[in-house]
């Protein structure tokens, strides 16, 4: 898995007046490897609905990106997504693990210790950061910076090679070159609403190391 990884948050697309599946064609275009959905406030049958929409638009373009749910396991099991994200305040990721053996699950991370005790997991992958200043969550944990992002990679390299390590924070298209000498892909929400959302996304994309 390389490139971008898309995050639909849906109060971040709320806000901006800009329709899910919108958005979800236009990066879809790209063949991300991963696209999750962010629904931090949405009841369960919202989430279910939207995660219907976005799975047949990845069966729409060749089932070239897989779904991933956020914070929800057992909604991400209920509509057949692969993968689901946790964070380091929801359920253990061993848990998860064990009662949703048929999700790969990824995992949110802001210290080397964090890193170093999800590696020897073996999650799905791996996400780092902020690793720049970032304004989609309202208390964000301290900036690691590139310096940061280079550590947790040495983490993962020795306790989990070949473990993708997703890099979160504040990614730009002007970073992501130097995200990519360290990161598998990089998890963007604001970056990518947009109008010319298709074209941006190719660019990070591409920058990231996608094909």
């Amino acid at each position: 898995m390389k490139g971008l990884y898309p995050i639909l948050d849906l109060d971040a697309l709320a806000a901006a007046q800009v329709p899910l599946s919108d958005l979800a064609e236009r990066v879809l275009r790209v063949h991300p490897p991963l696209l999750q959905l962010r629904a931090k406030s949405q009841s369960a049958r919202e989430i279910l609905a939207a995660g219907r929409v976005l799975l047949d638009l990845c069966a729409t373009h060749g089932n070239h990106t897989r779904l991933v749910i956020n914070d929800r396991a057992d909604l991400a099991a209920m509509l057949g997504a692969p993968l689901v994200h946790v964070g380091q305040k929801d359920a253990p990721l061993a848990d998860v693990q064990r009662a949703f053996p048929q999700l790969g699950v990824g995992i949110s991370t802001h210290t080397l210790d964090e890193v170093r005790d999800a590696a020897r997991l073996r999650p799905a992958y791996i996400a780092f950061g902020p690793v720049f200043p970032t304004e989609s969550k309202k208390n964000p944990e301290p900036t690691v910076g590139i310096e940061g992002l280079a550590a947790a990679r040495a983490v993962v390299d020795q306790e989990a090679p070949g473990t993708p390590l997703v890099a979160i924070g504040g990614i730009s298209l002007a970073r992501c070159e130097a995200v990519a000498s360290y990161a598998s892909m990089a998890a963007v929400i604001s970056a990518l609403v947009r109008s010319d959302a298709t074209e941006h996304a190719r660019s990070m994309h591409l920058a990231l190391g996608g094909a």
